[in-house]
């Protein structure tokens, strides 16, 4: 029978990452990283929540309020500490699909997200037996957790969250480390880590590209 996910109970913190937290995080060499935003159109569509979480368990969902907010790049980035962290060159973010994220945080925060590894980008890579490529299907088969999304369409820009909002949005981040430890040990046994290492790098393009309005750029 399927597991439950990890049970992690998030610190919840407003505007910005606190400097304690960001001193936890700093010191990991891997951050799971997700957002949550008001639905799927990065220029419409604001960011909400930032959700993180290290291999020890410390998670935190930072409510990112509209004043912390510079869409398309409008002024100096309103959340240093997050800024900080999301571009710390020896801290990997680990996200499921990272093209959204990335996006969205470049455009809602003015940050630019590096080093990046992608666990969507990893199983289309080496999981070629399927096409079921989301967070669930993966962690289902990889893990055997089974993931419970109810609370996936709700509102993220609620003052308070729901205990079903809080436990959505953290567990996302609370599987990424062991999700991503199953898929590069199949992508080196497959002789295309290198390849995805190359995918991951390109993924700050591929954002800004749909940020600009070019998301079939590549298409025939």
């Amino acid at each position: 029978m399927p597991q439950r996910p990890p049970d992690v109970t998030p610190r919840i913190v407003q505007g910005d990452l606190p400097d304690d937290l960001l001193a936890t995080y700093l010191a990991s060499k891997e951050v799971a990283i997700d957002t949550e935003t008001l639905g799927l159109q990065t220029l419409r569509d604001r960011l909400c929540l930032v959700q993180l979480c290290d291999r020890a368990g410390n998670g935190a969902i930072v409510q990112i309020t509209r004043d912390r907010l510079t869409p398309g790049g409008s002024g100096p980035c309103r959340t240093p500490n997050l800024k900080r962290l999301l571009e710390a060159a020896d801290v990997l973010k680990i996200f499921h699909f990272a093209r959204f994220d990335v996006a969205a945080m470049s455009h809602w925060l003015g940050i630019r997200v590096t080093p990046i590894y992608c666990t969507r980008t990893a199983s289309k890579l080496c999981r070629t037996y399927t096409d079921r490529h989301g967070l669930k299907d993966n962690v289902l088969e990889l893990l055997d957790i089974e993931m419970d999304k109810q609370a996936r369409h709700t509102d993220w820009s609620a003052t308070t969250l729901s205990p079903e909002q809080v436990r959505y949005a953290i567990s996302d981040v609370t599987m990424l480390h062991a999700l991503m430890d199953k898929l590069q040990f199949m992508l080196e046994r497959d002789g295309r880590a290198e390849l995805a290492r190359r995918c991951f790098e390109a993924i700050p393009v591929h954002a800004d590209l749909d940020i600009a309005g070019f998301n079939l750029l590549f298409e025939h």
